[in-house]
């Protein structure tokens, strides 16, 4: 048997649910380990270095994505292409995009490098962040984006892996570059006292060992996804269709952020205290967004190698099955998080200040986060079926200038956090059933007439 293909994954096959969960426990566990190594950052530098860093580190955040979420959309296109070609069995198709996505990586690293590097200050001082807050914040921003080369790297990797059906080994990698990570952060916080530049240095550092595991790997294996360093290039049909596909969820997860970076400014208005609260809540809120964002990977990857495999009855069902396993998975592991709320928002910081704001965000957030993940699976069912524009638009409508309608209208009106927080679920319901509609009205006679064309090929 050749190397690795005992952890890849028949997508076209077999009982869809059973698939998807062994698709996504990995991927799911890997994204909570990712955020647990986070979330120590955030523990470590809240309990030993004090509110005013725990603020700094936890409001980057959106100023962080928005700069490089356009670029991490180009290895969601990766991933569908070659998932696409994957289920075609195409395997030249699969290398010259293995090839493609991995240069663009590193082009994109560099660039998106540069960016953070000369952008930080001015748009943190944008965003309103305090005086006591603003060195520490873009010491830390900038030491992140010293990463962005190995962090994309790594990201697109994983990605061509994913598509494949393979998330177990990402989950092997970060577990053992995760846990340096967490090493590092007690070295160079706690023994060496350097504050949020210690937690950067030690994420650097550990996006550096994750990128060379993924790479190590596609060099060694015998599969189709084999990299060899001599083919490295840019092969533009390639590119081509990348960029149709990942542009524009990348352009929807910077305009999303850029809401965030606006929502995350009313926050800073309240000071340090609403920000830490804040910051706390929201990486909460990421362990139970992390385990429906993996039932959104796989709706995003099984549809796209069954609409290359042309199984359309399957992208049918794949849809539904995502959404049940989505509701299910976040209305129960955002309900339990409510439960513990306290207590898990006192690991970050002990003030029972901080604490009480933090309960205010999720109260809210945290029984209706099932909402976002019904969003996002309805948003990945289009693109895996080839469509890339009108999911774009739709988030954007419904979600980011729904926000930003709401920030500067019944937010102004009346400005208190509970007011802001409101308008998340709000706009991820008004967005699910955008793209719901989207789907009945546009992509399901598509695939109606697919089916039937298949058919008649089938009979001739």
């Amino acid at each position: 048997m050749a190397r690795g293909k005992v952890h890849s994954l028949d997508m076209i096959e077999g009982r869809i649910l059973p698939q998807l969960i062994r698709f996504s426990l990995p991927l799911m566990a890997t994204s909570l380990l990712q955020l647990l190594y986070n979330a120590a950052d955030m523990v470590v530098v809240g309990q030993f270095a004090g509110a005013e860093s725990l603020a700094a580190v936890g409001s980057t955040g959106a100023l962080i994505n928005l700069i490089t979420n356009l670029f991490i959309g180009f290895s969601l296109g990766a991933n569908v292409v070659i998932a696409h070609a994957n289920g075609a069995r195409d395997h030249k198709a699969i290398s010259r995009n293995v090839h493609t996505a991995i240069t663009l990586s590193l082009i994109c690293g560099v660039v998106v490098m540069v960016l953070g590097l000369v952008l930080a200050r001015p748009l943190l001082q944008m965003m309103g962040s305090p005086d006591d807050v603003i060195d520490k914040a873009t010491l830390y921003v900038q030491i992140f984006f010293l990463g962005m080369p190995v962090n994309l790297l790594y990201n697109f990797g994983a990605g061509i892996m994913r598509a494949v059906g393979d998330t177990r080994r990402p989950l092997v990698y970060l577990s053992v570059s995760g846990a340096v990570n967490v090493l590092l952060n007690l070295l160079l916080v706690i023994g060496f006292r350097m504050d949020v530049a210690g937690v950067a240095i030690a994420t650097v550092v550990s996006q550096l060992l994750s990128a060379v595991f993924v790479v190590i790997h596609l060099m060694r294996t015998d599969e189709s996804i084999r990299l060899d360093p001599k083919q490295l290039g840019l092969d533009l049909k390639c590119v081509k269709e990348i960029v149709r596909v990942g542009l524009p969820a990348g352009i929807q997860s910077s305009l999303f952020s850029l809401s965030n970076v606006i929502i995350q400014s009313s926050v800073n208005a309240q000071g340090s205290i609403w920000m830490a609260g804040n910051a706390a809540a929201a990486n909460v809120e990421g362990f139970v967004w992390v385990s429906m964002n993996s039932i959104s990977q796989g709706t995003l990857t099984f549809s796209s190698a069954n609409r290359g495999a042309r199984e359309f009855k399957r992208v049918r069902k794949v849809l539904w099955v995502s959404l049940a396993t989505v509701a299910v998975v976040g209305l129960g592991v955002g309900m339990l998080a409510y439960a513990f709320g306290g207590t898990l928002l006192g690991l970050y910081n002990g003030e029972m200040a901080v604490i009480e704001k933090g309960m205010v965000r999720m109260a809210i957030i945290m029984p209706t986060y099932f909402l976002c993940g019904l969003m996002d699976v309805a948003g990945s069912q289009m693109r895996g079926m080839g469509y890339s524009i009108a999911p774009m638009i739709v988030s954007l409508s419904g979600a980011c200038a729904f926000r930003l309608l709401w920030v500067y209208t019944v937010f102004a009106a009346d400005p208190r956090m509970i007011v802001l927080y409101y308008s998340y679920p709000i706009s991820w319901g008004l967005t699910f059933l955008i793209h719901l509609a989207c789907y009945v009205f546009m992509a399901r006679p598509k695939l109606n007439r697919l089916e039937r064309e298949a058919a008649a090929e089938c009979s001739l």
